[in-house]
């Protein structure tokens, strides 16, 4: 008869954890039991009955819950006459739903509850209406009457545990918030300390004054986010010397007071810890923090609050240690220490539970509140919005401030309230003090239901409360590395707390301190950046500080504030440009790098200012192989029928890789601001030379030529068959190009077989101009000249000869200076065999099988002599001419170019474009000293470095290196050298070696 009420009762949750289908809960609740059921009926007895049923079925544990009120029933009847719960539940809906919630969620209390079977009522619903208050205030006339007990101690327990009754009833049925869960047991600490403290004094010895003692909240409780079971974090304070003796009395009986009642007292924070006296002086606090302190200590110290005793001497305390709290991040090895702590409490959770840990495992609690305590300790130097205890209130003035992005302080929030629930939910059931999600099954179940989890189509309970957590962990984890891991926490520690505050007075101050050479314009551009209440105007309040100490590197600071106010201005209003910077790895000192040390790169940022982004990441800052630049400027181009706008998007692309070369070229010498090659990355190496750069940039010009040739055949067809291709030369075909290079080519084309050959002759040479009209046509962009001097008969001659044309002219009429320019000739693009081809054609004059005679290497001498006398500009200075001085990039290329005139026919190693490789080879070979090797390709290699620096930071063509002022200080700060001075004697010397090794080779060859 009774196996169908318990199929019933087993609709209401009972029974599940036992898997006994309610036979249980069917003997509590029938007439032998609470008597709410009819057992032959099916149901409830009564219309309140089904309303309690109801209750307990929505206790997280509605079994737990039904034991506990049963005994609860119990032990009323036993103790009280007449009993009175059964109805006041009956009659009251808010007692129902508060008691059944505490019953279900917690043992530990329906235990405290059944040892006290009067004290429910403090759960009842006011005769206003109202629900009990849940503060955290002591009821001490209220406990005293519901207990036997009279002395001080245990009246403080049992006014400890209504209390805390009264916090858990409305956290658990939606009475309060996280927050407010959390100020409330922070509050009830307070009060327990408060009314500790007094116990301890009236116990003094009669006669005996009252110390001046402050008990100074730490830890979570100073934060007013103090859980339900967990030490309470103190420091105490005494006024003087004369209070330590009775201080230390007190102080100790107030921790034995507060473990007799709620929960042990941890004076661990305090200065040397366990090991040092229990109480100190203010005083001597001061002289430890000042002299002894580690980061972890100031750390803890962002928590504390005056908490119980003299309150006045507790805020004097705090007070006289805020100025060593807001400076604690100055120090070299702040940031570090507190990476350094969090690694340590991960890496002493026992391998078993650290994936259950909640509160010390990855993308537990413990890593949003490293993260939030360090950006306060860096950020709150100069912002006191930060200064607050709790995390809650510290991450959203983060967020307000700026400092942390609005989608990843939600992310934190939310993380942080889910596991704070959870923290709360597991330490709530037995009041134990735990922080690892448990294993069993059964504790997973009540758990989820106690969360509120519910199951869902194909996903339990259990399932969904994992897949959360999960969830917020990862998340967490991830927002964890990225703020505690920032490389700008380092600047801005770095930079001295009084130029976090961009007050007008204190911003001209430490402009002129870093050098701007006009202060108050710069003034006026941080004015313009920082000016207003907007976020935007927050966050660049947060990165100038560290911006500007950039741009003091620099030898102008002020072109380097300039060019950061045009990108800004420019960006400002996109969502991701501040952000990014505030972010994103190094990329604002990154920013500040390029914009301070190069008008090149400054100008093409101005033009396109979302390529910025490319310093982001160590990938997008690694030169892209010749290879995937043809296919995507081709894949550009391809895109538009009209071909000006195909160029346009071609030469947009060309702008960008401009930028990524030269921000790379920039960067590489930039200590930590170096871009690095990624573990298992497939993208090409970072810049690590100049041969390196001229390799990029002969690859973006090869991949603009091939797109361009590509748009101009389309627009000039030409006779069908007709074959054409571009053959680069000069320091294109070297693979030595520099930012401001020419392409310089020669137009090759081949008639197909029938044709008329003056149309074909006509259709390449239109193909021609409309290749260098299409890459002329004015625009924003660098321009790419398109240069065929280098043709035979130079400009006097035909812009496009046929392959026949050329084998006529270099078999009969070709001199031995032609010769010599064919040496770095190499197909660019067109018709791969037609190159081939053309190739085949120029090798032997090139590399003739006999060398040189001795009157053309008489004439090759006389034409560099030539060169040297009559191309150097009027004035320059031969010495630090890098193009055409003594030691520099022309010298070493006619030597190498004469040794391959010489000796190719009969080496073949010498047959290359590249100047390096083709001396590399004449050395191996023995046709060159090594020691005049050696100082031949030092030359170059540093005439090279400094002709791009000086491109990089004057923005235009140069070829002379300044013997002092702020162009040379910006080569030598480009280069990663130090003493202009220095640099000058080294460049000096080198060349001079260089000189002389070269006029031994010329001369060797006489």
């Amino acid at each position: 008869m009774t196996r169908p009420a318990r199929g019933r009762l087993a609709r209401y949750g009972f029974g599940t954890a036992q898997s006994d289908g309610g036979s249980r809960a069917a003997d509590l609740l029938g007439p032998d039991g609470l008597g709410l059921w009819r057992v032959e009926e099916q149901e409830p007895v009564d219309e309140p009955a089904a309303e309690l049923l109801a209750a307990l079925s929505r206790a997280a544990d509605p079994d737990l819950a039904l034991r506990q009120l049963h005994r609860l029933v119990e032990a009323e009847r036993r103790a009280v006459d007449p009993p009175a719960l059964l109805d006041a539940v009956h009659a009251d809906p808010g007692l129902r739903r508060r008691l059944v919630a505490v019953l279900g969620a917690s043992s530990a209390l329906g235990d405290h509850l059944v040892a006290n079977p009067e004290q429910w009522t403090v759960l009842a619903t006011a005769p206003d209406g109202l629900a009990p208050t849940a503060d955290g205030r002591l009821d001490l006339p209220a406990a005293g009457r519901l207990t036997a007990a009279t002395a001080p101690v245990a009246v403080l327990r049992q006014a400890y545990r209504l209390a805390l009754l009264r916090i858990a009833a409305a956290d658990l049925t939606g009475g309060r918030g996280l927050e407010q869960t959390m100020a409330a047991l922070s509050a009830l600490a307070d009060a327990t300390l408060a009314a500790a403290y007094e116990i301890a004094v009236d116990e003094l010895p009669a006669g005996t004054a009252r110390p001046r003692l402050a008990v100074v909240a730490m830890g979570k409780c100073g934060g007013d986010e103090l859980n339900y079971v967990s030490d309470v974090d103190v420091i105490f304070v005494a006024a003087d010397d004369a209070d330590l003796s009775v201080a230390t009395t007190v102080a100790a009986r107030l921790i034995g007071v507060c473990g007799l009642v709620a929960w042990p007292v941890d004076a661990a924070l305090r200065p040397e810890g366990n090991r040092g006296p229990l109480v100190r002086t203010l005083a001597s606090h001061l002289a430890y923090y000042q002299r002894w302190a580690r980061t972890w200590e100031f750390q803890a110290l962002l928590k504390a609050r005056p908490a119980a005793g003299d309150l006045a001497l507790a805020r004097e305390w705090i007070e006289a240690l805020a100025p060593l709290v807001w400076t604690a991040a100055e120090r070299p090895e702040a940031v570090s220490d507190v990476r350094s702590m969090r690694r340590k409490i991960i890496d002493n959770i026992p391998p078993k539970e650290l994936e259950r840990e909640i509160k010390r495992g990855p993308g537990g609690l413990r890593d949003i509140e490293f993260a939030v305590q360090l950006l306060q300790l860096v950020h709150g130097r100069g912002d006191e919005s930060l200064r607050a205890p709790g995390t809650i209130p510290a991450l959203r003035a983060l967020v307000t401030g700026g400092y942390v992005g609005r989608a990843d302080g939600e992310a934190l929030l939310r993380g942080y309230r889910f596991l704070r629930g959870v923290e709360h939910r597991l330490q709530l059931q037995g009041l134990r003090r735990t922080h690892t999600v448990p294993t069993d099954p059964a504790a997973l179940r009540w758990l989820a239901a106690a969360l509120g989890c519910t199951a869902t189509p194909g996903r339990s309970a259990v399932e969904s409360f994992r897949a959360e957590w999960v969830a917020h962990a990862t998340e967490v984890r991830r927002l964890h590395a990225k703020l505690l891991y920032r490389p700008l926490l380092e600047s801005v520690a770095r930079v001295p707390a009084d130029g976090l505050r961009l007050t007008p007075e204190a911003a001209r101050h430490r402009l002129e301190i870093l050098g701007f050479a006009d202060p108050a314009g710069a003034l006026r551009h941080l004015q313009a950046l920082t000016g207003g209440v907007s976020r935007t105007a927050a966050i660049q309040r947060t990165l100038l500080p560290v911006l500007l100490s950039e741009f003091a590197d620099a030898p102008e600071p002020d072109r380097g504030l300039l060019n950061y106010r045009q990108v800004s201005d420019k960006l400002g209003s996109t969502p991701w440009y501040l952000r990014l910077l505030r972010d994103s790895g190094p990329v604002a000192r990154r920013l500040a790098r390029v914009l301070s040390s190069s008008r090149y790169a400054a100008d093409l940022l101005a033009r396109e200012p979302e390529a910025l982004r490319l310093l982001a990441e160590e990938s997008e800052l690694a030169p892209r192989t010749r290879e995937v630049l043809c296919d995507g400027f081709a894949a550009a181009a391809g895109r538009y029928p009209d071909p000006e706008q195909a160029i346009r998007a071609v030469r947009a692309l060309r702008r960008r890789e401009l930028v990524r070369i030269a921000c790379a070229d920039l960067l590489s010498r930039a200590g930590g601001l170096a871009p690095r090659p990624e573990r298992g990355s497939e993208a090409a190496a970072p810049l690590a030379d100049v041969t390196g750069v001229g390799t990029a940039l002969s690859d973006v010009t090869d991949a603009t030529l091939t797109a361009a040739l590509r748009t101009a055949r389309a627009a000039r067809p030409g006779p069908p068959g007709l074959r054409f291709a571009v053959i680069g030369v000069g320091r294109l075909g070297g693979y030595e190009s520099n930012y401001l290079s020419d392409a310089d080519v020669l137009f090759v084309h081949d008639s197909p077989a029938g044709a008329d050959e003056q149309a074909a002759s006509a259709a390449a040479h239109g193909i021609a101009e409309e290749l260098r009209r299409l890459l002329g046509v004015p625009a924003p962009d660098p321009p790419l000249g398109v240069d065929a001097d280098l043709r035979p008969e130079g400009r006097q001659g035909p812009l496009v000869r046929s392959l026949a044309a050329y084998a006529q002219y270099y078999a009969r009429w070709s001199k031995v200076w032609e010769a010599q320019a064919l040496l770095r000739a190499r197909f660019v693009c067109g018709d791969a065999d037609l190159g081939a081809e053309f190739e085949a054609l120029i090798d032997p004059v090139r590399w003739p099988a006999d060398g040189l005679s001795r009157e053309q290497v008489v004439e090759i001498r006389r034409i560099k002599a030539r060169v040297e006398n009559e191309r150097l500009p009027r004035g320059a200075d031969p010495a630090t001419h890098t193009k055409l001085g003594r030691g520099g990039l022309a010298d070493v290329e006619w030597a190498v170019q004469l040794l391959q005139l010489r000796h190719a026919g009969a080496y073949p190693q010498l047959r290359g474009t590249r100047t390096l490789d083709a001396l590399a080879a004449a050395r191996d070979a023995g046709l060159v000293d090594p020691a005049d090797a050696a100082g031949m390709a030092a030359g170059w290699t540093l005439a090279a470095q400094v002709r791009n620096a000086l491109m990089l930071v004057r923005g235009r063509a140069g070829d002379q290196l300044p013997r002092h002022g702020v162009e040379l200080a910006g080569v030598v700060r480009l280069l990663g050298r130090d003493d202009p001075g220095e640099f000058l004697d080294e460049y000096l010397r080198t060349a001079r070696r260089s000189r002389a090794a070269m006029e031994r080779v010329l001369d060797a060859g006489a």
